[in-house]
């Protein structure tokens, strides 16, 4: 589960991370307001004003501004608010702001240069451990300094990583190490050691898949602050932390995957013509697979789960049917711990339900009763083709295209 920004740095300042102080609001008018009380509170003066959206890039799209004045807030807010942000991770049709952080302004003047870092913690799924990502090369472009890498040699990489062994936690001198690496010393230095090791215990502590601070400033006066924070949280851990789920967002989610998680489906949406109900995260990918060998695009990810019925198929099939670009449905179910005739009844009985279809259905059922199956879906009289091989199925999908 994503989270906003603001939300992911109220989280991270409960474990004693550093954060660019920060108010949310949802009007041009709350905005004016957060920024008083933003000076009343830290003292600035110059305000920059954050679309808060599920998506990185918001610089490049013009979602983020600084604001000079309180006069410039609320028309900075009135711009940001209401629009359609299109970054590099929204696709074309970008995403509704519904809320501003207007935060305070920590790239002021002083003894030194402030100086922007990259620091993130995820799970590398290789080597089964987290590991600590990091770069003197923070900002908008890092996604930039990565792809470099890959053309570097190990001692001229730009990202620093650092692996964490589960057994035993972040130790101190792995911190010490990746302060070292980045350069810092004195104040600054320390300052990082301690922004590291709050970081890592809020990562283990909210269960989170992903913690991603880009930028990390060292301020003029050699404090180390997030200014940006994504946090990505564990789904699977979400029953741990019913503060955590509060902070759900719906308006940042695709409104079918919405429904399909009340009706207990795992639907993903995607961009093709072709709607596909599996049962099984391998077999929905190996049936996306041979869509695309038929000349068509898989519409979604749609896994009904180990336990298909009637109630399932015709949640999975409102579901599909609600995406206008689909231009067939094609169902392929493995029976093993669900028997295929079951599911084929399902089948027949969530058609009858929903009415006249107007898109061709190809049902593709192996595994127990799979005979039987098929011969319910021949003889149900409705617009449903069978098939028993994969091969049979494409076949199908190629000629109703």
């Amino acid at each position: 589960m994503n989270i906003h920004e603001y939300q992911a740095k109220n989280l991270l300042q409960g474990y004693g991370v550093q954060i660019q102080q920060g108010i949310v609001a949802d009007t041009p008018e709350g905005a004016v307001e957060a920024a008083r009380k933003l000076n009343g509170e830290t003292g600035t003066e110059w305000y920059v004003i954050k679309a808060q959206i599920h998506a990185g890039g918001r610089g490049k799209g013009g979602g983020v501004k600084l604001a000079k004045s309180r006069e410039e807030v609320k028309e900075i807010s009135k711009q940001i608010l209401g629009m359609q942000l299109v970054t590099p991770q929204t696709g074309e049709e970008g995403k509704k702001v519904h809320k501003v952080l207007v935060a305070e302004d920590v790239y002021y003047p002083g003894e030194n240069e402030p100086k922007e870092y990259y620091l993130s913690i995820l799970l590398d799924r290789a080597k089964g451990c987290n590991v600590i990502m990091a770069s003197t090369e923070g900002g908008m472009d890092i996604e930039e300094v990565a792809e470099q890498d890959k053309q570097r040699s190990d001692s001229e990489k730009k990202i620093i990583k650092e692996w964490i062994d589960p057994g035993i936690g972040l130790q101190g001198f792995q911190a010490r190490k990746v302060a070292f690496a980045l350069g810092l010393e004195g104040k600054a230095f320390k300052q990082m050691v301690k922004f590291i090791q709050s970081l890592y215990k809020a990562y283990m502590a909210s269960d989170a898949s992903q913690f991603e601070i880009n930028p990390v400033l060292k301020t003029s006066d050699d404090k180390i602050l997030a200014v940006d924070a994504k946090v990505n949280l564990d789904d699977n851990a979400l029953y741990r932390h019913p503060d955590l789920v509060e902070l759900r967002d719906l308006n940042e989610e695709e409104e079918l995957e919405i429904e399909a998680g009340k009706a207990g489906l795992n639907y993903v949406k995607l961009d093709g013509n072709v709607g596909c109900m599996v049962n099984g995260a391998g077999l929905a990918m190996a049936t996306m697979d041979i869509i695309k060998q038929s000349g068509g695009e898989p519409a979604n990810f749609l896994d009904v789960g180990g336990s298909a019925n009637a109630e399932t198929v015709e949640a999975g099939f409102r579901i599909i049917l609600k995406d206008p670009n689909v231009k067939a449905i094609l169902i392929n179910i493995f029976g093993g711990i669900v028997r295929c005739d079951r599911v084929a009844n399902g089948v027949v009985e969530a058609y009858k339900n929903i009415g006249d279809i107007q898109v061709p259905i190809i049902v593709r059922l192996q595994g127990t009763n799979a005979e039987e199956g098929a011969k319910i879906i021949e003889e149900s009289g409705l617009k449903v083709y069978s098939a028993i091989l994969l091969k049979d199925a494409a076949e199908r999908v190629e000629e109703v295209l």
